[in-house]
C-alpha cells in the first residue's frame, strides 16, 4: 500500500552518497513509501499529486528524520544497580566499585539466579522503551550471563524479544565482558572457554551477527581480546571492540588489525590508533553518555577523528552500571558540549553512520528510495533546537518498516 506523509513541516536526512557529513534539509518535504520501503522523497505539493490515491499519514507538523540508529546497546540484565551509582556520588570511582565485586559481576550474579521469563519481560519493556525516544534500530549485546548456557540464554532472550517488538534488533555476542567470579584465577581458562565452547554454540545456532570484546585494563588484554575475535572471525562472526575507554591500551590499533567493523568509546585513543582505524575502514563508535554518567572529565577526541576522515557514529550504550538513558536525542547534547559536534554530524552520527557501525546503512540510517520506512517525528522548529533544548523528548510519532509503532496521545 501506498503512503505519504502529510502534515510536516520537511525533511532532515543523511544522504548515502558525496560528502559523508551532507544533511538534506527539505522544508515541505515529504516521504512517499510503499508497505516497509521508501519510494520517493521529495516536495509534499508535487508528490501529493502524483500520488494523489495514497493514504496518508499524520506528521503532527514535525520534522522528518531517520529513526535513529543505536548501533552500541546492553539490555538484557535483571537488577539494575543505582546503588553503585550513589557510591559513585560518594566518591567511589566506576574501577574501583569493579575491583570490589561490583559492576558487570554484580550484575551477572543477578542475571544467574532470575528465570528466563522473569528477563523476558524486562528487556522487552527496555528496548520498546527505545521506540519512545525515536530509535527503531538497535544493536543489543549479551555479557551478563558469562557461562556457556547463561551467554546463549541471553542471546535466545534478544531473539524473542525482536518477535515481540517492532524494532530491529542486531545480536552481539559479548562472553569477554568481565571474568566471571569462579574463574578469577583461572583468566586462561576462561579465555579458552569463550573460544572452545561459546563462539562455536552460538554461530551454530545463528544467534550473533557480531562479536565484541571488553579490551580494557584488569579486564581482557589485547593479547587475550586478539585471540578471541579471531577466533569469532573464523567462526563467522564480525569483531567489534570496547577499546581505549578507561586506559589507553592500543585497542583502537587491535580493532584495526582483526578487521573489526567497529571500536566503541574511545576515550583514550592515540593518535596512531585513529590512523590505523581509518587505514582499516574501522567505524569509530562515540559514547559520551558513559563518559558523562560516569562523571568523567574527558571525551572522545570526535572533532580529531572527524578531521582524519572517520564515519564517527554515536550511541547510548544503554546499560544498568555506566548508561542508564535510552535517549539518543540526549546524545546530541553531549556530542556538541563535550566532543564539540555540530548538529548535523551529530545527526549523521546518530542515524547513517550508526547503521554502518553495524552492517545496516544498506536498510536504514537515511530517508531516500529503497531504505526502509523508518522515520521520527519531532516537534522542533529546526534541527539545531534538537540538541539545545536538552534531555527532553521531542518525538511526536515514530514509523518503523511504515507502520506507526509509536505515538505520543495529547
Amino acid at each position: 500500500m501506498i503512503r505519504i506523509l502529510k502534515n510536516v513541516r520537511g525533511v532532515i536526512t543523511p544522504t548515502s552518497t558525496g560528502n559523508p557529513w551532507d544533511v538534506q534539509i527539505l522544508e515541505g518535504g515529504t516521504v512517499v513509501f510503499n508497505d516497509d520501503t521508501i519510494v520517493e522523497v521529495g516536495s509534499f505539493d508535487e508528490l501529493s499529486r502524483k500520488y494523489s490515491e495514497a493514504q496518508s499519514i499524520d506528521g503532527r507538523n514535525g520534522w522528518a528524520l531517520p529513526g535513529f540508529v543505536d548501533p552500541h546497546t546492553h539490555p538484557v540484565f535483571y537488577r539494575t544497580r543505582e546503588g553503585e551509582f550513589v557510591m559513585r556520588i560518594q566518591g567511589k570511582s566506576y574501577e574501583e566499585i569493579a575491583a570490589a565485586g561490583g559492576g558487570i559481576r554484580n550484575s551477572v550474579r543477578a542475571f544467574r539466579e532470575a528465570s528466563t521469563d522473569e528477563i523476558t519481560e524486562l528487556t522487552y519493556h527496555r528496548v520498546r522503551k527505545f521506540l519512545e525516544y525515536g530509535t527503531t534500530t538497535i544493536e543489543a549485546k549479551s555479557g551478563y550471563g558469562l557461562s556457556v548456557e547463561d551467554e546463549i540464554r541471553s542471546l535466545r532472550i534478544l531473539k524473542k524479544v525482536q518477535q515481540l517488538v517492532p524494532i530491529t534488533i542486531v545480536p552481539t555476542f559479548l562472553g569477554a565482558h568481565e571474568i566471571p567470579d569462579e574463574y578469577r584465577r583461572r583468566r586462561e581458562a576462561y579465555v579458552d572457554l569463550i573460544i572452545q565452547e561459546m563462539i562455536p554454540r552460538v554461530a551454530e545456532e545463528k544467534l550473533a551477527v557480531f562479536c565484541d570484546v571488553f579490551c580494557e585494563q584488569h579486564v581482557f588484554t589485547v593479547e587475550e581480546s586478539e585471540r578471541i575475535l579471531l577466533a569469532a572471525r573464523d567462526h563467522g562472526l564480525i569483531p567489534k571492540l570496547h577499546a581505549d575507554e578507561l586506559a589507553y591500551t592500543g585497542g583502537a590499533e587491535l580493532a584495526a588489525r582483526v578487521k573489526a567493523i567497529s571500536a566503541d568509546h574511545l576515550l583514550r585513543v592515540s593518535d596512531q590508533g585513529i590512523q590505523a582505524m581509518k587505514e582499516a575502514g574501522v567505524i569509530p563508535v562515540l559514547l559520551p553518555g558513559t563518559a558523562f554518567f560516569l562523571g568523567k572529565t574527558e571525551y572522545a577526541p570526535a572533532r580529531k577523528m572527524i578531521a582524519a576522515g572517520l564515519p564517527v557514529a554515536l550511541a547510548t550504550d544503554y546499560n544498568p552500571g555506566s548508561s542508564t538513558t535510552h535517549n539518543m536525542q540526549f546524545m546530541f547534547t553531549l556530542a556538541g558540549i563535550y566532543m564539540k559536534m555540530l548538529p548535523r554530524e551529530s545527526l549523521v552520527a546518530a542515524t547513517y553512520h550508526a547503521a554502518r557501525a553495524i552492517q545496516m546503512d544498506q536498510h536504514v540510517g537515511c530517508l531516500e528510495p529503497g531504505k526502509k520506512a523508518d522515520m521520527v517525528l519531532l516537534d522542533i522548529p529546526n534541527l539545531e533546537y534538537l540538541p539545545y533544548h536538552y534531555a527532553m523528548n521531542h518525538v511526536k510519532k515514530v514509523i518503523r518498516h511504515g507502520r506507526v509503532v509509536y505515538e505520543v496521545v495529547e
